[in-house]
This record gives structure tokens, C-alpha cells and sequence, in this order.
């Protein structure tokens, strides 16, 4: 029976002309397209460190290049772990390959991703850079997310100054009540065991206290609400389903091919003051006089919408419905509240005049003019149930010295224009976050400290955005990218990328409105069945 199948070689049987380890990679292999990329970078241009010769105890040192290769295959491949990656590289073949033979130890693998972190940014935007030279960024419209990343620390190391002085009260209560009974407790029973292990507990109340007041006085001292002991940059970030200690890892995606332009790490846990930065980088990145951004709600805000328009930057950013509240209780909201920029006043909905005082008020570093209602007016009003709470006197409104922009955003956002790229950012800047997540199986921060974050999320962006270009034009249209590279002639390869990338799409279109119409037809097929 064993005759009827294909038979392997005799593992014991010795070649006469055994296969190089070249022939066990093929021309196709996304591991060629690794080498050949790093191999035409200028680490010394990229400031990576530890580019001597020699390692600390006096051996020929390996190669930054051959550590980053590694990284970037480790990356694109789920293996992320400095350990497992030391593993792959005696038994992975095309780690073989890519490192020729030599197996430095995880120590050294990860020492170089741990000193790296500006140098691994910079290979990130070099490539960004790359990708818009060849004309697959297009930098009109960028789209920005966030997504909270789990740091290398856990909750149980987090100190919170809102629950520390909650345990602090409890703990006084406790030891308060153990002192009491024992001052009010009998002789005769002081020799039952549950008092005698009073000062016990007492005891042990006060260590916890006295820890607990440690805590306080370290929070004092650093001007923080909350710090974690095993990475002191994370942050407790919370989101609807749950709470974690995370960064918040911010990406700013270009529309035309979804690649990630730029990306940023903040200890924040929300979006509100991100617009702008991400914004600006995009455009200093791409060098363009102007562009439109995309955001979700989570980002709306007047003083970054003012920043970005400052800067030449059209926002489009929607923005949550704060009166709903107040109009389903059948209240006037703002919006009903009129401004007459010429009479510089606001009419209310009984056309009454909410003139202008000389009061002014600074909150959250914006300044606000104070208008308000005559009091003899709005007591008399015939729909006052409608505006005011029963015991105020008169109607107050807060305006911003630059409330036209608001005033303007707003109008912007109602276009049918803006509400189809609204639409549209959710397929733009999500993919890579899915991809990210898991394609690549990116779940968690590796390494701690916000600097060493920072390098470890480059090294990802930069893996989902290698392996986007590897996926539209192919490993062998990107050799010839490389070879262009290198001799300084990237014009020459222009055309042919964008002729590659035009018949891709048009074959995935294709393909897909072959599946739309099978599957309707198969959907008409059960109708007329039934």
C-alpha cells in the first residue's frame, strides 16, 4: 500500500548536490521585498543607534539592519515577542534566509527595538514619504482615528487618587470603630479571641493607611490623578464595554489607497484636543499649502476646528446633538436663540432682545461675552416655562469671541458634501485598525514607557503600510520600486505603478460585480422557487 503514495528523501541519505538555501525561497516570497527595502536605508541617516563594529564584550556585532529585517518579518508575521522571534529564526526557514544562517540572541533582538525609538519613526515616515513619491498618497483628504491599545502594565498597579481617598475614608471608619471597641469593651470579656485580635487588625488597618497616604502624597507630588507603578506613561482609559490601561494610539489615514500618513501616541484618554495636531503633521508631512480632514465626533472642538482653519485646514467633523436633552423635554434649545451680528444681540423665540453686557468670563481658555435679558421681560413672558428654570430671573447667554467659526462649521456640516465624506471616513480609517488588529494580531504594547511605545507603534504602522503596497502592486513591481530607489530614478517607475494599480482595481471591481450579480441572481432564483 505505502508503494501507491509519493515517497520523500532518506533523511540519513547524503546529497550530492544538496539545494542552496536561496532555492527554498521563491522570487515571490514577501521576504525578499523585506530585504531588499532595508537594504537600500541609511541608518545613519535614520540615527539609529549601536552602529559600531563591535559588541560590549568584544565580538563582531550584528548588522542593524539584519535586527530590523527581523523586526519588520516578526511583524507582518504575528511575532512580535523577542523570544519567539530568537525561536523562528533556528527553525523558519525564510528567517533563515533573510538572516544567512545567524541567530542573535532575544536579548539583542530586543535591546535594538528598546534603544530605536526615534530611528523606527523615522523609517516609518521615510516610507510615507516613499509611498507619496510614487504618487499612491494623494493628500486631499486624510481621515483620523484613535484606538486605545493595551499597555504593558496591569490595573492592579494603578494608583487612583479618586478611589485612594475613598479607601482612606473606609479605613479611618474601620480603625475608628476597633478603637472604640476596645476602649468600651469590659475586662471580663477582653479575653474572648475576637478582641484579643483587635490590635491585630488595627494593626493592619494602619499599614494599608499609611500605604494608601504614600500613594496621595506621590500623586501630590507628580500633579496627577492617577499613575501606574509598572509604566508610569499609561493611562486608565475607559470605553463602554470596559476599562484598561492603555495609550491612545491616533492615525491619520490618506483616502486615495489607505495609507497610514502619520500616526502619534498620547497618554489621553479621548480625542478632543488631537485635531489639530494630527492634522498639521499630515500637512508638514505631505508639504501641501492645504487639505480636508475627517474626524468622528469624538473630536469635535471649537478651539482645535479654529486652529485647523487658522492653519488652512478645512475640518470635517460632526458633532453630537447637546440640546436633545432639552428639546425633548419640550425646552428651548440654543439653536432657537437668534444672533444678530449688526445689532450685535441675540432675538429669543418671543422676539425679545438679549443685549450685550460689559461681563466677560474666561472657561476652558476661551472668551466668552455675556448677554443677557431684561428681567422685567422675561418675568412676564408668556412662554417662559419653555426657557427658564422657575426660580431664575432673567434668560443669560455665553458667546465666543469666535462663535463665526462655529456658526460656519455648522452650516458646513449640513452640505450634502460634507455629510458623504462623514460617510465615507469609517471605510478610510478603520480598515487599517482591523488590519492592524487583526491581520497582524496587534492586541497589546509590548514594551513600557510612552518613547518606547511611540517606536514599537511605527514599527506597526509601518508594517501595515509594507505590507498595503506589497498587497496593490506586487513583489515584483516592487523590486523594480527598489532598484529605482537606489539608482535615484523613481520617475522611471511612476507610470508602471500607477498602470498596475488602476488594472488591480479594475479586476477587483470586476470580480465583484460578478459576486453582486450571482448573488442576486441566486436571491431571484429562491423567489421564483417560492
Amino acid at each position: 500500500m505505502r508503494n501507491h503514495y509519493k515517497q520523500g528523501f532518506n533523511r540519513k541519505q547524503q546529497l550530492l548536490l544538496p539545494p542552496s538555501l536561496d532555492e527554498y525561497v521563491d522570487e515571490n516570497n514577501g521576504v525578499r521585498a523585506i530585504d531588499s527595502y532595508v537594504e537600500i536605508l541609511d541608518l545613519r541617516k535614520l540615527e539609529f543607534k549601536n552602529l559600531s563594529k563591535k559588541s560590549n564584550d568584544g565580538q563582531p556585532a550584528y548588522h542593524p539592519k539584519l535586527l530590523l529585517k527581523i523586526y519588520i518579518y516578526g511583524y507582518l508575521n504575528k511575532i512580535r515577542s523577542s523570544r519567539n522571534l530568537e525561536k523562528e529564526i533556528k527553525r523558519n526557514i525564510e528567517l533563515m534566509w533573510l538572516t544567512q544562517g545567524l541567530s542573535p540572541s532575544y536579548k539583542t533582538i530586543a535591546n535594538f527595538r528598546k534603544e530605536n525609538s526615534q530611528a523606527l519613526k523615522k523609517v516609518f515616515k521615510e516610507f510615507v514619504l516613499l509611498c507619496k513619491d510614487v504618487q499612491l498618497i494623494e493628500g486631499k483628504l486624510i481621515a483620523i482615528d484613535g484606538a486605545f491599545l493595551r499597555a504593558n502594565a496591569s490595573k492592579n498597579s494603578l494608583i487612583m487618587k479618586k478611589n485612594a481617598l475613598k479607601d482612606l475614608e473606609f479605613l479611618d471608619e474601620r480603625i475608628e470603630k476597633y478603637l472604640t471597641l476596645l476602649d468600651t469593651t469590659d475586662k471580663e470579656d477582653a479575653n474572648s479571641s475576637d478582641d484579643a485580635t483587635l490590635p491585630t487588625k488595627i494593626e493592619k488597618l494602619q499599614e494599608k493607611k499609611k500605604k494608601l497616604e504614600e500613594d496621595l502624597a506621590l500623586l501630590e507630588k507628580l500633579g496627577k490623578n492617577q499613575y501606574n507603578t509598572t509604566d508610569p506613561d499609561a493611562s486608565l482609559m475607559v470605553k463602554p464595554a470596559h476599562n484598561l490601561v492603555a495609550f491612545n494610539s491616533q492615525i491619520a489615514v490618506d483616502d486615495r489607497h489607505k495609507f497610514i500618513v502619520d500616526s502619534h501616541v498620547t497618554t489621553k484618554g479621548n480625542d478632543f484636543e488631537q485635531l489639530h495636531n494630527m492634522s498639521n503633521r499630515c500637512k508638514e508631512i505631505l508639504e501641501v499649502e492645504g487639505l480636508e480632514v475627517v474626524a468622528d465626533a469624538g473630536y469635535y472642538s471649537v478651539v482645535e476646528i479654529k486652529k485647523c482653519i487658522d492653519d488652512n485646514i478645512i475640518p470635517i467633523v460632526p458633532h453630537a446633538d447637546k440640546h436633545k436633552a432639552q428639546k425633548d423635554k419640550g425646552k428651548f434649545s440654543r439653536d432657537r436663540f437668534i444672533y444678530d451680528a449688526i445689532s450685535d444681540c441675540y432675538l429669543c423665540p418671543n422676539e425679545q432682545h438679549i443685549k450685550r453686557t460689559a461681563s466677560l468670563q474666561i472657561k476652558n481658555g476661551k472668551l466668552l461675552y455675556n448677554y443677557r435679558g431684561a428681567s422685567k421681560i422675561c418675568k412676564a413672558c408668556s412662554i417662559r416655562e419653555k426657557c427658564l428654570p422657575q426660580n431664575t430671573p432673567y434668560k443669560q447667554i455665553f458667546r465666543w469671541e469666535h462663535e463665526h467659526i462655529t456658526e460656519e462649521h455648522t452650516k458646513r456640516m449640513q452640505t450634502e458634501e460634507a455629510k458623504a465624506i462623514i460617510k465615507k471616513r469609517g471605510s478610510i480609517v478603520e480598515h487599517p485598525f482591523g488590519t492592524i488588529k487583526r491581520s497582524l494580531g496587534w492586541d497589546h504594547f509590548l514594551v513600557r514607557g510612552r518613547e518606547k511605545v511611540s517606536g514599537e507603534n511605527a514599527l506597526i504602522m509601518f508594517s501595515y503600510n509594507f505590507k498595503r503596497l506589497l498587497n496593490l502592486i506586487g513583489i515584483s513591481l516592487f523590486q523594480k520600486l527598489v532598484i529605482a530607489v537606489k539608482n535615484g530614478n523613481i520617475e522611471a517607475i511612476k507610470e508602471e505603478i500607477a498602470q498596475h494599480i488602476a488594472s488591480y482595481l479594475q479586476n477587483r471591481l470586476y470580480i465583484f460585480k460578478i459576486f453582486v450579480n450571482c448573488w442576486f441572481g441566486g436571491m431571484k432564483f429562491m423567489y421564483i422557487s417560492k
